[in-house]
């Protein structure tokens, strides 16, 4: 007996050390799990945007004579509409979604430090819903850029944004799936989903891993109420930096195009063509003289390799194109009347949007 006694007492003793020592002078525990460390580190860097856009519509009036005279002229209405961007370097370069600001007249930027300023815009992007913004303000903290592509399902992330106004606000979850598509809502998607809280005002703000590390930038939740329900979308990093630095160097973003429409190949399709292979894309439109047509493709042909790289779908295969540079020879693996064949292009520029 006395011997249990013994131990249990040492076990008290031990739990007590251990609950003291995790704790520092100000009570302050050091064994608890947190993420303020890659908050603090990327806090700074995300930035409050509020847009004012004037439109014109009729003016009413209870004064019959009044009103007829009013509607001969305009009235100009005040529309306000908010959301986030994060800067990404020391020249006040800031990355948010193109619909945070579209069409506005005056945009304003609230910082982590209290400061605004108006910014202009740089450049935008509609096939991705980016659009690059400046402000002209000392001191400023970029973001530290991260990896995206070494995000693996399940890993932690937080949201950083400006939800409904509130202001700087700080979300946590997982990384739900990577290179989510086929949603209608840009040409290139390729989206992390995560269940971290995206609100409206959190559009163009920045999700992070546990580093503090830029991994996307936070566009668009999957609802049918318009709140969150634990389906976000951010687009990668990689996308938006490559739309960052086109546009700052070209004025717009320059993609890979072999001027041809696609559609997805699966069972039935193959099954109805006769064939065993059920990955790949069949060509559905070629643009006369371009540079699909000039190698030779023709409509039906199903493309199943760019560069000896399979390709399982047509987003997959737009985006590795759109990724290449323009004049870049690739080499095209694709199959018809059932038989393979490869063919090599050089990629023109995609038209603007």
């Amino acid at each position: 007996m006395k011997f249990s006694h013994m131990i249990i007492a040492g076990l008290l003793i031990g739990a007590l050390a251990a609950f003291f020592v995790g704790y520092k002078g100000d009570s302050t525990p050091t064994n608890v799990p947190t993420f303020a460390n890659a908050v603090a580190i990327a806090a700074p860097s995300v930035a409050n945007i509020y847009t004012t856009k004037h439109s014109e519509q009729p003016a009413t009036s209870a004064d019959s004579y009044a009103s007829r005279q009013r509607q001969k002229r305009l009235q100009t209405r005040r529309e306000l509409s908010l959301g986030s961007g994060v800067i990404v370097d020391d020249a006040g370069l800031i990355i948010t979604n193109l619909h945070v600001i579209k069409d506005a007249d005056e945009i304003l930027v609230l910082l982590y430090d209290g400061r605004n300023a108006l910014a202009r815009v740089v450049g935008t992007d509609r096939a991705t819903d980016l659009a690059i913004l400046q402000i002209d303000l000392p001191n400023l903290k970029p973001a530290k850029i991260g990896n995206s592509e070494a995000m693996r399902v399940g890993d932690w992330v937080l949201a950083i944004g400006n939800p409904y106004g509130f202001g700087q606000s700080v979300t946590a979850g997982i990384v739900s799936a990577k290179g989510r598509y086929g949603l209608n809502l840009n040409t290139y998607e390729d989206y992390i989903q995560t269940d971290a809280s995206i609100n409206v005002g959190s559009s163009g703000g920045a999700l992070i891993n546990g580093y503090g590390e830029l991994i996307g930038i936070n566009s668009a939740i999957y609802s049918q109420t318009g709140g969150s329900t634990g389906i976000g979308l951010a687009i990668p990093i990689e996308i938006a930096t490559k739309v960052l630095t086109d546009i700052v160097r070209y004025g717009q973003v320059i993609r890979g195009w072999l001027g041809l429409d696609v559609t997805g190949l699966n069972r039935v399709i193959a099954a109805q063509l006769g064939i065993d292979q059920t990955s790949g894309v069949i060509i559905t439109d070629i643009q006369r003289g371009g540079p699909a047509d000039k190698a030779g493709l023709r409509i039906d042909d199903i493309i199943i390799a760019i560069n000896k790289e399979q390709i399982t779908s047509g987003q997959e295969g737009l985006l590795k194109v759109a990724n290449l540079e323009p004049g870049k020879e690739i080499e095209i693996g694709f199959i018809r009347d059932g038989k393979r064949s490869k063919t090599h292009a050089i990629l023109g520029i995609r038209p603007p949007q």
